[in-house]
């Protein structure tokens, strides 16, 4: 369980610190609208996005098996984050977390990372698409500017009460969430080495600070519905707990651990075939733990390997974990020295980053490979998704692995699945 770093480090020359040092500052320009706009998704309060990528960002590089793997939150905990803070309170939310993490360091010392495997790829496509339906549908109330005074957590329950208030559409919010979109999508083609995330939000709230001193609905920002933000780390502490609030916390620490060990392991998949590596799963595992702890200690949000990140982080020559460890120390710096103009990013625009990144997460482009699959692997799939969207993603979960697993010992003759990569 070496980690990469330890591997990579006698090797390194003074150009590909450069390299790896450069692309550590854009990756870290990319996750800092990203990471504030998974928290506030999440229901936590904006500086836990940043927190969470900075201390998990550092220990996945530093102690992680990839030499390219990007930790930090990801879109795919706003659900199961949201449902836990909602049950549970934020302070549920972090021992859950810091449980997980604990579960992670067991499962990377009995080696059970290559599993990973055997997980069938319906069951991960169909709450992955599953996720993106949730979070593009939790946005739609700061995209268009409306006015409700509570939102169900249901999907169901949600959808008429947002159709209910669709009289209280603004126009300016909804004019900076198309701006945003807009400017993301035409970066993201004309110049795709650039940080175009952190470009489109900051343009959209600088043009959304200038039409507040003349329109008559202001548009929201992180300081007008938040206050303003904390700057730097908070003291490290442990979480509260008792046997009983650890019993009632297990489920949702058990679910964060599955997550967050799924989605490392493919991002890890992922970023070999870019750089053709191989990366070492139980350090992973290990590397995912550590992470999970450290954010739970500094109250931060769940962590994982964040496979738009990670890929970024190639495309942009970043090589060993230095790029990783670099993202974590600028995005400290941010927090320490920027926290007052991090504030000002616009709401709607922090939405359409969301919206955006959901649909990225759907992966549009494989829905002719999903409907050209078996019948009982498209059942699967759309059984996940179902419940997912319908229920909770501890039953989708729990349900899809089991009868996929199920088909899979049905059918002895079918190879683990060859992930492809996800064009993000």
């Amino acid at each position: 369980m070496k980690p990469k770093l330890l591997t990579t480090l006698p090797t390194t020359t003074r150009a590909s610190l450069t390299a790896d040092i450069l692309a550590g500052i854009t990756v870290a320009l990319v996750a800092l609208p990203l990471s504030i706009a998974i928290a506030i998704a999440s229901g936590a309060a904006p500086e836990t996005g940043l927190v969470t990528a900075i201390v998990a960002g550092f220990l996945i590089s530093a102690l992680g098996g990839s030499r390219v793997q990007i930790g930090g939150p990801t879109g795919a905990f706003i659900v199961v984050v949201a449902g836990v803070i909602a049950v549970h309170g934020y302070d549920g939310l972090v021992l859950a977390t810091f449980m997980a993490g604990g579960i992670l360091l067991i499962a990377s010392v009995l080696r059970i990372g290559s599993l990973v495997e055997w997980v069938p790829e319906p069951v991960v496509d169909g709450f992955t698409v599953g996720i993106a339906i949730i979070i593009a549908t939790s946005q739609l109330v700061d995209a268009l500017g409306l006015t409700i005074q509570h939102v169900p957590a249901e999907f169901l329950a949600k959808l008429p009460v947002i159709w209910a208030a669709r009289e209280t559409l603004s126009l300016p919010a909804l004019s900076i969430t198309l701006l945003t979109s807009v400017l993301i999508i035409s970066l993201r083609r004309l110049a795709p080495r650039l940080p175009g995330l952190i470009i489109a939000v900051a343009l959209a709230s600088i043009v959304a600070g200038g039409m507040n001193g003349i329109v008559q609905t202001p548009v929201e920002t992180i300081v007008s519905r938040f206050g303003a933000l904390a700057s730097g780390l908070p003291a490290p502490h442990l979480p509260s707990f008792s046997m009983e609030r650890v019993r009632e916390m297990l489920p949702s620490a058990l679910v964060i651990a599955f997550l967050a060990g799924i989605e490392s392991l493919l991002s890890a998949v992922v970023a070999d075939r870019m750089i053709g590596g191989k990366h070492r799963p139980n350090a992973e595992i290990l590397a995912q733990g550590a992470a999970n702890l450290g954010s739970a200690l500094f109250g931060g949000l769940p962590a994982t390997g964040a496979i738009a990140r990670t890929a970024t982080n190639v495309r942009s020559g970043g090589r060993t974990p230095i790029a990783g460890i670099t993202h974590a120390v600028i995005l400290l710096l941010i927090a320490l020295f920027a926290a007052p103009i991090v504030g000002r990013l616009a709401m709607p625009a922090l939405a359409a980053l969301l919206i955006l990144t959901a649909w990225n997460m759907s992966e549009p482009h494989r829905w002719p490979a999903r409907l050209s699959k078996s019948r009982s692997d498209f059942a699967l799939f759309a059984l996940t998704l179902a419940l997912t969207v319908l229920t909770d993603l501890t039953v989708a979960i729990a349900v899809g692995t089991g009868v996929g697993l199920a088909l899979r010992l049905r059918r002895r003759n079918v190879s683990p699945t060859d992930w492809p990569t996800p064009k993000r």
